[in-house]
């Protein structure tokens, strides 16, 4: 419904300038792409399917030149970009991690430093997702591995479940801000701005959004006390540390070469599944079968975001070639508000759309309309990456069609209502709301570090 309400009201603000003699603005193209827009997502059609037949319905309506001369053309440009491939190798380097029980052996280290606390085993599953997601990328892989290996933690004890799904889910929500998060290099690679820079730009936000995490299981620890676990001899603590040693040493392989310049982000990729492969074999855990199963859910899921991404191309080059984000960045960049406000508009229209779409298809269509604004409003592109990466992941934890909820609840055991965790990560969408007015606030918790790369 509010997506429907934005767009409603996109198509007013259209018909408003066009009326007022200001910029012409496409006003049919719009209304037909609302039109078509709701009733294939209404419909349930797949989103690769949905934005390759906008792009041909588009391109036969308002383009002069046939869209079967340039389809092979700007579908060839994604699918050949090299920076691409770190999209595969990150998520195969997270399904052998998975596989060969690593992310197990992470979680238990780091329960016998944070189970003490309060809130207990609820602040390894955001610790433990944030380390993760280092080396993963992705949100719903991080969601899915963690998930699968706290989710027994929890069962038979005192925790509130929707505290558990809530903190999980969250959690969850850093694996595309933390580096290497893929939405980094999508967004990158649309708007040519460089991932490394937005890796660096990524690293105190995430912290800042991982502390308010933490505070908000400190504060339902403190507001329901628990029956604290039985303190654990240092000595076993720093046993434990042991089993740290693996994932401390891909996230300096993958991020140390990046930042320190040795690799870009697909060859640091490479290197992680190198390292992530070896570290399974020193386990006893690589084999042929394990490599093939993992080979399989790579292939899969970067097939499924391989057709959004042409898909994706195919409409943008059409909408760009008949001026519609043009003539949108010409009508909001006019409009007497100020920079603030007009993104603020931003904002809301990124909550809209991520109560019904994914958010890597939200990055893919919305970035090349929504970029030329943002940079003629004088906002630095890339405290801009940041900011959309942190949008698109609050749209994943938010309901009532949040991704990473929706993978969590598929992995409960017994099965429960999904209002469980609808109501379990409203604390945690709420402190990431705080994080992005912080940002807001201080551009700076984003642009520091890259300035001190300059």
């Amino acid at each position: 419904m509010i997506a429907v309400l934005f767009l409603l009201l996109l198509l007013g603000a259209a018909v408003f300038a066009a009326a007022s003699g200001g910029q012409a603005v496409p006003v049919v193209e719009i209304l037909a792409l609302i039109g078509v827009f709701l009733v294939f997502f209404g419909a349930g059609v797949y989103v690769a399917a949905v934005l390759g037949l906008l792009g041909v319905l588009v391109g036969l309506a308002f383009s002069d030149r046939p869209w079967w001369l340039f389809a092979g053309q700007t579908l060839w440009s994604p699918s050949s970009n090299f920076v691409l491939v770190a999209v595969p190798l990150f998520l195969l380097m997270g399904e052998i991690l998975l596989r060969a029980g690593l992310s197990d052996r992470l979680y238990k280290a780091l329960n016998l430093w944070l189970g003490r606390l309060p809130g207990g085993l609820l602040h390894t599953n955001i610790v433990a997702c944030a380390v993760f997601s280092a080396i993963s990328g992705s949100s719903v892989a991080t969601a899915a591995t963690m998930g699968s290996v706290a989710l027994p933690w929890f069962s038979g004890t005192r925790y509130s479940q929707r505290m558990v799904l809530g903190s999980l889910a969250a959690g969850g929500a850093l694996g595309n801000l933390i580096p290497p998060g893929i939405t980094f290099i999508i967004y990158g690679l649309i708007t040519e701005t460089s991932v490394g820079a937005l890796y660096v730009a990524a690293l105190i936000p995430s912290i800042l959004v991982t502390g308010l995490f933490l505070g908000v299981i400190l504060i339902h620890g403190l507001r329901h006390p628990m029956e604290q676990a039985a303190p654990i001899p240092l000595r076993e603590k720093l046993r434990g540390l042991v089993d740290l040693g693996p994932t401390m040493l891909l996230i300096l392989i993958v991020l140390g070469s990046i930042y320190g310049g040795l690799a870009t982000p697909t060859e640091a990729a490479a290197l992680g599944v190198v390292g992530a492969a070896s570290f399974a074999a020193l386990d006893g855990k690589l084999s042929w079968r394990m490599l093939h199963a993992s080979a399989e859910a790579t292939a899969r899921n970067t097939a499924l975001l391989g057709l959004i991404l042409f898909g994706a191309y195919l409409l943008n080059y059409i909408l760009t070639s008949i001026g519609v984000p043009q003539a949108m960045a010409g009508m909001i960049g006019g409009l007497p508000l100020p920079p603030w406000a007009v993104m603020a508009a931003i904002m809301m229209l990124y909550f809209a759309l991520g109560t019904f779409m994914e958010g890597f298809s939200m990055i893919i269509t919305t970035v090349p309309v929504v970029f030329p604004i943002v940079v003629a409003l004088g906002y630095d592109p890339i405290w801009f990456g940041v900011i959309v990466t942190m949008l698109v992941e609050i749209a994943q934890i938010s309901p009532p069609d949040g991704t990473v909820m929706y993978v969590l609840q598929g992995m409960r055991r017994p099965p429960g209502p999904i209002s469980d965790v609808f109501t379990g990560v409203l604390p945690f969408l709420a402190a990431y709301l705080v994080a992005v007015a912080m940002m807001l606030a201080w551009p700076g918790l984003a642009l520091w570090l890259p300035s001190l790369m300059n």
